[in-house]
């Protein structure tokens, strides 16, 4: 936290103000994993954090604005994702490993942040502008890495000139997504976790290389 943190009435916080503020949205973040977006009352989360709700509203103007805090916090960190793609080999066997990585990683993140993800996705299925710019920031950090990278096996002859790089990206994006926030309904499937990642990457590494991976 920095000493620029500021009150809803613009006030610079001090330390204790800090502290406080951060007990609120970590509070907040515990209830999310708990129970539905929608019930989690200002009144409830100011008790968890043994405080007031008065105090509350010193920092945020609503529970949501408190959850658009948590998700930019997440997005900001979702940069790190960027790392599993970039300036990655996918030729013969590095390319398996990139593939394994990036599954495992990005499947991590979202178990990780699944209760802030799960609100995310909800407010951008309903057209809020906020949610959908954190959402797609957050896939940004993969699509664009990708994109890149079939384009460049794309320059050395080693994938199609009709194949369309963005167009790729984007549906393994979307895929990896999808996949990373159903993962508890695979079991219903009769899908093991264990299962779920190799064969995930194998999609991934056919869409991005056009090829079986060389294991």
């Amino acid at each position: 936290m920095t000493g620029q943190v500021r009150t809803v009435d613009g006030r610079v916080a001090g330390r204790r103000g800090q502290a406080t503020r951060q007990k609120l949205l970590e509070c907040l973040g515990e209830m999310l994993s708990s129970s539905p977006y929608r019930d989690v009352k200002v009144i409830d989360v100011a008790r968890k954090a043994g405080t007031s709700p008065a105090t509350f509203y010193q920092y945020f103007p609503d529970v949501e604005g408190a959850v658009l805090e948590i998700a930019e916090q997440m997005a900001t960190e979702g940069a790190e994702l960027t790392g599993l793609v970039a300036d990655r080999s996918w030729v013969g066997k590095a390319g398996w490993t990139t593939a394994q990585e990036l599954v495992d990683g990005f499947l991590e993140f979202w178990r990780r942040n699944d209760a802030i993800l799960r609100v995310v996705d909800l407010g951008a299925a309903e057209g809020d502008k906020r949610f959908y710019k954190i959402r797609m920031k957050i896939l940004n950090s993969v699509n664009n890495s990708l994109a890149d990278a079939v384009k460049e096996l794309q320059d050395k002859g080693k994938v199609d000139k009709d194949v369309s790089p963005a167009a790729v990206a984007g549906s393994l994006v979307a895929m990896l997504a999808a996949v990373a926030s159903h993962q508890k309904g695979f079991q219903a499937w009769g899908v093991k976790q264990a299962e779920l990642k190799p064969n995930v990457a194998l999609l991934v590494h056919l869409g991005v290389t056009g090829k079986k991976p060389t294991k």
